[in-house]
């Protein structure tokens, strides 16, 4: 039973839980007109304390097309925190009016803290670089849906692994399935931190591969999840020169890659795909952006007990 759960973390949910979420969220793909009223008279706080384009407005439409409405701030210079209003105080008041919450804040933390003094739901949309549970759930929607399971997949993350909260995210969501294979493609400086391959990779027993070109391991792969590679984040500009272009896919580099293979990307990209690829049917970055908004669909359905 979700109804009237914090959604704080991908840990938050039970496999099962997940199953049901994703489930409901196909359904809710083939026959959206026998949905678009369960949620009439509820209402959504959209709290958003740093900018956002597709979590914020996903959110949104989910509730509109459930039949819901939505209030909320996309800018906390609209909201009294400008005058020493504490988060504590500004969650107590929201929640006063509405029915389930959805909040991204910059600070690691802020969505626990703000269940704690919320007498309805907090959907964490994203906590500093911490948790962001949506954006796993859009993305296990759209592997299920394009792959059919979440088991035996070998899946390259690539770009930024150090900093990227989607890819820790989804890779401690995936390593709660059988017989998945991780390989990390990053340079020195953003791969993934020995702490997270400790705690979760080597605990877990899972297969992990590393490498710097993203070109000398795309044919292994199922899935491609690709993550911007940031200029700021090199002490060095030699080195993010001399691997930048590793980190870019394009139609040269698809070309050795399964025919099956889908590439996934959290957006916004800026070039780490160049735009010859949207054309090609395994990019799935766009799909995945319409998945989401049904993920987050279920996920309001289940915490505010309308199904």
């Amino acid at each position: 039973m979700m109804k009237g759960r914090h959604i704080l973390e991908p840990g938050s949910l039970e496999l099962s839980e997940i199953d049901e979420i994703c489930s409901l969220a196909e359904q809710m793909i083939v026959d959206p007109k026998a949905y678009q009223d369960i949620c009439h008279g509820k209402v959504l706080a959209t709290l958003f304390f740093e900018p956002s384009t597709r979590t914020r407005l996903s959110f949104e439409a989910a509730m509109l097309h459930l039949g819901g409405s939505t209030l909320g701030f996309a800018d906390p210079s609209a909201s009294s925190t400008t005058k020493g209003e504490t988060l504590a105080d500004t969650i107590r008041t929201v929640s006063s009016y509405v029915d389930v919450i959805a909040m991204r804040n910059p600070k690691e933390g802020a969505a626990k803290l703000a269940s704690m003094y919320s007498s309805v739901p907090v959907i964490n949309a994203g906590d500093g670089g911490h948790h962001h549970p949506t954006q796993t759930l859009t993305d296990l929607v759209t592997i299920r849906a394009l792959k059919g399971g979440f088991s035996g997949h070998t899946i390259g993350f690539c770009g930024d692994l150090k900093f990227g909260r989607t890819v820790h995210s989804l890779i401690t969501a995936m390593s709660r399935y059988p017989n998945n294979r991780f390989v990390l493609i990053s340079p020195n400086e953003l791969a993934l931190p020995d702490y997270f391959t400790s705690q979760v990779l080597k605990r877990a027993g899972l297969e992990f591969v590393t490498s710097e070109r993203l070109e000398d391991v795309i044919g292994d792969l199922d899935i491609l999840y690709m993550t911007r590679v940031q200029k700021e984040r090199f002490f060095n500009e030699a080195d993010y020169l001399r691997l930048k272009d590793s980190y870019i896919l394009d139609k040269a580099k698809m070309k050795n890659a399964k025919p099956n293979m889908i590439v996934m990307h959290p957006l916004p990209r800026v070039n780490e795909i160049a735009t010859e690829v949207d054309d090609d049917p395994r990019a799935s970055y766009f799909k995945q952006v319409k998945y989401g908004m049904y993920a987050r669909m279920a996920l309001i359905s289940k915490v505010t007990g309308v199904l």
